[in-house]
């Protein structure tokens, strides 16, 4: 099994630069967020799937490490890359790149666990999620 990754092309717009004309610290884990949605629609595991089948998936962890900045008109690409994990977690690491000249601009890491319909954490593998593992050759079928 290879790794699950989706590429994700990001424009980036007047509102995301601040006073240096750089890109916001904070528009990062936006991006990341983009990542998350493009990944999810690419590999069946978006917000939606999760919530059709009982749970919520809130991030409990986040992080970004800044290489280089990006600016207004630059357009980016944002990898997001499943992390397995035996855990109950949702695990995704990203790194942002510079579209035209390839720079890595920033990596980080979400995490999130699963909450079933009345907000209680999740401490197994769901197993709509075990499913998702095993389509993917993520788990072994039992």
């Amino acid at each position: 099994m290879s790794d699950l990754i989706s590429r994700h092309l990001v424009n980036v717009r007047f509102s995301e630069v601040d006073s240096l004309h750089i890109v916001w610290h904070g528009h990062y884990v936006k991006y990341f967020e983009d990542g998350r949605e493009q990944f999810g629609r690419e590999f069946g595991l978006g917000y939606l799937d999760v919530f059709k089948e009982g749970y919520k998936t809130p991030i409990i962890d986040v992080s970004c490490q800044y290489k280089r900045p990006a600016a207004y008109g630059d357009s980016v690409i944002v990898e997001t890359r499943f992390v397995n994990s035996p855990a109950a977690k949702i695990i995704f690491d990203f790194q942002v790149f510079n579209a035209e000249t390839k720079h890595l601009l920033a990596t980080g890491r979400t995490t999130q666990v699963f909450l079933d319909k009345n907000d209680e954490l999740f401490m197994v593998l769901p197993e709509f999620f075990k499913a998702w593992k095993r389509k993917w050759g993520l788990e072994a079928n039992e």
